[in-house]
């Protein structure tokens, strides 16, 4: 049988996979947040980083390194599912198969740049991560988290940016692209700080189990 532990883990899992396909595939649509252009998977991305930094804490780098390859995974069937979806003719009684086309060709694109954006941020995430909690010993999660998410942060929205929306209209210029860049790495920083509770309380939530477990494997 599976120890909490372990089905802990697997619903952090379900949490990080369901968070990052939902980004991509509602994230084509462009909002507005206080002031700030930004895709609306804004609100899901940030949770991937939540959910590592949780796991990370508790199981360490090789089970994060899972999650990573879970969520190409997840990413991967997602495009050709989505591919397979716009080919297939549509049915006489379907009348907008047009807009369906629209929609998801552009989440093509913005899977495919969240898919390099999302390798590239991850596994800078984990080494970042690791690499302040050698220099904290251990200490000041706060930090750690935020240091790491920072810049990976900074690494994904530039890599998405670019990738998923320069020339997808006219308006999309370079110019358009850097003056995104920047105002939509903050958004993200402001949410990166505003999780920072639910880190702990994810860690002490997972770490209690991770306790209990090593005591039984020592018993």
């Amino acid at each position: 049988m599976k120890s909490q532990l372990e089905k802990k883990t697997l619903i952090l899992l379900s949490v990080f996979v369901s968070a990052l396909v939902l980004a991509n595939v509602l994230g084509s649509k462009v909002t507005s947040i206080f002031g700030i252009i930004t895709s609306v998977g804004i609100f899901a991305y940030p949770v991937t980083f939540l959910v590592t930094d949780i796991v990370e804490e508790v199981r360490g780098k090789k089970v994060s390194q899972i999650f990573i390859i879970a969520g190409l995974i997840a990413l991967l069937i997602s495009l050709a599912l989505v591919l397979i979806g716009i080919a297939m003719p549509p049915s006489s009684i379907y009348e907008n198969n047009d807009a369906y086309k629209t929609v998801f060709s552009n989440s093509i694109r913005v899977i495919i740049a969240s898919i390099v954006a999302f390798l590239i941020s991850q596994h800078h995430d984990i080494y970042a991560f690791n690499f302040w909690k050698k220099k904290t010993k251990g200490k000041w999660l706060w930090l750690r988290n935020n240091l790491s998410t920072g810049v990976s942060q900074l690494i994904d929205t530039s890599i998405f940016v670019l990738i998923a929306f320069y020339k997808v209209t006219p308006d999309f210029t370079a110019d358009r692209m850097l003056a995104m860049i920047l105002p939509y790495w903050l958004l993200k920083i402001i949410f990166a700080v505003a999780d920072t509770p639910f880190v702990y309380l994810g860690v002490k939530w997972l770490r209690s189990d991770s306790r209990k477990s090593l005591a039984d494997s020592e018993d």
